[in-house]
């Protein structure tokens, strides 16, 4: 059955968000980017990692972990993203829709590298991620299992030492093993 729409959308964000629920689609900078499916490699190093930071996060009550396809409003305009694991410390709390989405910038965000996206994960997120004010920005290339990891320190991300396999966040003083 198809949903009719009352109204044309008027905005780019209004397009964006009558997407079929579990689209694999970003808004950023008022461009719609769509992505296919995640390969195994992809979901497997997700779990891993998200594994992990449960167990941090969730045993320590320090706050909330979502994994992908999950909606991340950044503004309510140009930019709605949908990153692979997305961190919301307790004091952050308040941007999490309960029955919907994330409604400001979290706290952490996790992109894991696939075909075709290395560009678009390493370039226009990090740019976009910085310009909003994510803490700590991980990329992950599950083919070489490194990580990179930006913390964000006056505005600016600096790029933290990488260490072969491991994911070294300063934010939740934690080390993660790929």
């Amino acid at each position: 059955m198809i949903d009719l729409i009352e109204s044309p959308p008027r905005t780019i964000m209004e397009v964006y968000k009558i997407l079929p629920e579990g689209t694999l689609a970003e808004l950023i900078d008022g461009v719609i980017y769509m992505s296919p499916a995640p390969k195994f490699n992809h979901q497997k190093t997700l779990r891993t990692i998200a594994r992990q930071l449960e167990d941090k996060i969730l045993t320590e009550n320090l706050g909330e972990v979502i994994m992908s396809p999950f909606d991340v409003y950044l503004d309510e305009e140009l930019n709605a993203v949908q990153p692979d694991i997305v961190v919301v410390l307790n004091a952050n709390d308040h941007i999490i829709d309960r029955e919907g989405s994330i409604h400001g910038v979290p706290d952490l965000l996790v992109e894991i590298l696939s075909k075709g996206n290395t560009k678009h994960d390493t370039v226009k997120k990090l740019e976009l991620y910085e310009r909003f004010g994510v803490k700590e920005y991980w990329i992950v290339d599950p083919k070489s299992n490194q990580a990179v990891v930006y913390q964000l320190v006056n505005g600016k991300y600096q790029k933290l030492p990488e260490a072969n396999g491991k994911i070294n966040s300063k934010l939740l003083d934690l080390t993660i093993s790929l």
